[in-house]
């Protein structure tokens, strides 16, 4: 048998570069914001839905536009079809709502979170394979929706403890009909993109793409002090006149996004608002606002939750007008800035409320009628599982960070008692009644 063992090849345990494994102490602390989000949707009418992993890969590069077709990891199958893995959930979300168009009452709100995969290059806080956070919706197109998805982005924050952070946001039509004002409309698609890359690559060599795309340094001049805010100060309203004006006066995506604007401010949530013309979003099917979200402490970090309004991303799928609006969170970006910043909402995670330590190996199915019952009071408990001395025991739940633990002998068992200890502070509680630890461990 040793001869075996030892003529065996081990597999190297290695992982693909852009992919990560999640030990407990970032997957619960995430678990518990999903569950948190999903029940704050819950609060607003919006409903789960689920689409598959692969898809037909002329599906996803249907309108995903530029640098996203090259990032597409994509593939025969074994029945030699062409299929990808998807970049993000909006464009499922368009297939998903053109197949089953006929079977949604509109207007239809959807939350989804599940992972999607990306082949660009992994740098901090941005992986191949990472979690999106994305809900939408579809069927209105009117002010009143844009305002719904941007105070849904504000109060989700809020419930996943995240308190420094600030919106910036701009509308397309407009920066469209400033293009279009200023001559150089067939080529709005490019300048999108590059506009998009300014927190990337800075002003001057986004200055020098412009330059190079619409053949004039004075345009590309013009475009530059159109998604410049000289005053990051500067009152939102303010900031969308002098837009309006450059863009040849007021027209009706000003008038929309005076209309948002209006209900941030009776909603009182106006102050985490910003009105920012470099926001373009490099995604083609936007078509309206448009939004990006950054940490107030970590601005360089990237984005942390963005979408718009995809009017015409349906329209691939079906004949029938289907106008959407959206937000997305990245959820492994946003964890992975907040372990940066030492926020108190990446805490040590506890795998379990109250850990059950075993002083008698015959007791085992009493510890079990024990486990038993603080379960169904929604304490997670955990039962030790093996015959070990007392300091492993105590060991195993300082690593799981276990706050407390019960032990019961059998002169506490046949008096219908236990002994609690809060293994923080050390505090014991003996001879207590199984109500009385109950009600010991909630209250903290």
């Amino acid at each position: 048998m040793r001869v075996e063992r030892e003529k065996r090849t081990i597999i190297e345990p290695k992982v693909l570069k852009g992919f990560r494994d999640f030990l407990p102490s970032m997957e619960i602390p995430k678990k518990a914001i999903v569950n948190k989000l999903e029940e704050h949707f819950s609060l607003y009418g919006f409903v789960p839905i689920d689409t598959p992993v692969l898809e037909y890969t002329e599906v996803l590069l249907g309108k995903g536009g530029g640098e996203t077709d090259k990032q597409i990891f994509h593939f025969l199958d074994n029945g030699e079809r062409d299929v990808a893995m998807r970049f993000d959930l909006t464009v499922p979300f368009a297939r998903f709502l053109a197949l089953h168009q006929n079977e949604l009452a509109f207007p239809f709100k959807r939350f989804h979170i599940n992972k999607v995969w990306r082949g660009e290059n992994p740098q901090k806080g941005r992986y191949r394979e990472f979690t999106q956070c994305d809900f939408d919706i579809v069927g209105a197109d009117n002010a009143e929706a844009d305002y719904e998805i941007l105070a849904m982005m504000e109060s989700s924050f809020q419930v996943m403890g995240v308190t420094d952070f600030k919106f910036s946001v701009a509308h397309r039509g407009l920066f469209n009909a400033f293009l279009t004002h200023l001559g150089v409309e067939e080529k709005s698609t490019e300048i999108l993109r590059i506009v998009d890359k300014l927190k990337k690559i800075g002003t001057d060599e986004v200055s020098a793409l412009l330059k190079e795309c619409t053949g004039t340094k004075e345009k590309a001049e013009d475009i530059l002090s159109y998604i410049n805010v000289e005053n990051p100060d500067e009152p939102f309203l303010t900031t969308l006149e002098r837009l309006s004006s450059l863009a040849g006066g007021e027209i009706e995506h000003t008038a929309r996004m005076k209309a948002i604007y209006g209900y941030l401010s009776d909603a009182g949530i106006e102050d985490h608002f910003t009105l920012d013309p470099s926001i373009t979003r490099g995604l083609d099917y936007y078509t309206g606002i448009v939004y990006e979200t950054f940490l107030t402490e970590l601005p360089h970090f990237g984005s942390v939750c963005s979408g718009g309004r995809y009017n015409d991303l349906a329209s691939l799928y079906t004949k029938e007008q289907l106008p959407g609006v959206g937000s997305s969170i990245g959820l492994d970006r946003l964890l992975a800035a907040l372990e940066e910043l030492e926020s108190p909402v990446i805490q040590r995670a506890s795998s379990s409320d109250l850990i059950i330590l075993c002083l008698d190996e015959s007791l085992r199915s009493w510890y079990d009628q024990l486990a038993r019952r603080f379960r169904s009071e929604g304490i997670r408990t955990d039962a030790y599982l093996l015959n070990k001395k007392m300091g492993a025991q105590f060991k195993y739940a300082e690593a799981n960070h276990i706050p407390y633990g019960l032990s019961c002998g059998t002169l506490e068992k046949s008096a219908g008692k236990v002994t609690l200890k809060n293994l923080k502070t050390r505090e014991m509680h003996q001879m207590i009644s199984i109500e009385e630890a109950i009600s010991i461990i909630k209250r903290n």
